[in-house]
């Protein structure tokens, strides 16, 4: 088989990268393509990673292991529409549709020409397409197996950790009125006897903030 060209250098950081976080790896020398799973907290359970390496950047692929059934007109229509929804306004990568199969992947893309990108480059660009799948696969479940449209399904990703907390709340029979997060989960504190004058902070707002900091949207982008 023929070797690609492609950076030695670059291959070792994100060989680096993956050895030290002990992820379980393969790694094609003559293609440069390194390929893994990871298990993510949604209903798709799990991704495909593919770190394909060239001579002067890296493409961080991340697989979904169901897509729209390219058969169905309807469903495909739906699911092209909430990748453009999705992808509007974000600031690192795109999800991409392929129309020939239903096939659904992340890219997120490393430029390298004249620097030699570092092992946390790598990491973020990993870790931000197992939260963008943890994010919006859930609106692609939803299209897929219930029909969903694609505006419905995206509403329902990008409520906002206080929306997200108080429709929880409201499930339970909780009603806090228009206090904010930081009130309501004081509240929730005091209710189930949770001590927090110590010093020690059970939850903050911030915690339910942090995973949302690495692909936030563009202001203006709905």
């Amino acid at each position: 088989m023929k070797k690609n060209n492609y950076s030695n250098e670059i291959a070792n950081v994100v060989k680096q990268f993956l050895d030290e976080d002990d992820w379980h790896y393969s790694f094609d020398e003559n293609r440069g393509n390194f390929k893994f799973g990871l298990c993510i907290d949604s209903k798709m359970k799990n991704i495909r990673y593919l770190v394909d390496v060239d001579d002067d950047n890296v493409i961080v692929y991340g697989t979904a292991p169901v897509g729209a059934d390219s058969d169905d007109k309807q469903m495909m229509a739906k699911m092209a529409e909430y990748i453009c929804r999705v992808n509007y306004g974000l600031q690192n990568g795109s999800f991409e549709l392929d129309f020939r199969d239903g096939e659904i992947r992340f890219k997120s893309y490393v430029d390298c020409d004249g620097c030699m990108p570092g092992k946390d480059v790598i990491r973020n660009s990993v870790h931000c397409t197992a939260m963008m799948f943890e994010r919006y696969s859930p609106g692609m479940i939803d299209i897929i197996f219930a029909g969903s449209n694609a505006k419905e399904a995206i509403e329902k990703c990008e409520k906002s950790p206080e929306e997200e907390l108080r429709s929880m709340l409201s499930a339970l029979g909780e009603e806090f009125g228009d206090g904010g997060i930081d009130e309501m989960l004081e509240r929730v504190a005091q209710r189930l006897g949770i001590a927090t004058d110590d010093g020690t902070e059970c939850l903050s707002a911030e915690d339910t903030d942090v995973h949302m900091d690495l692909f936030r949207k563009k202001e203006g982008a709905e």
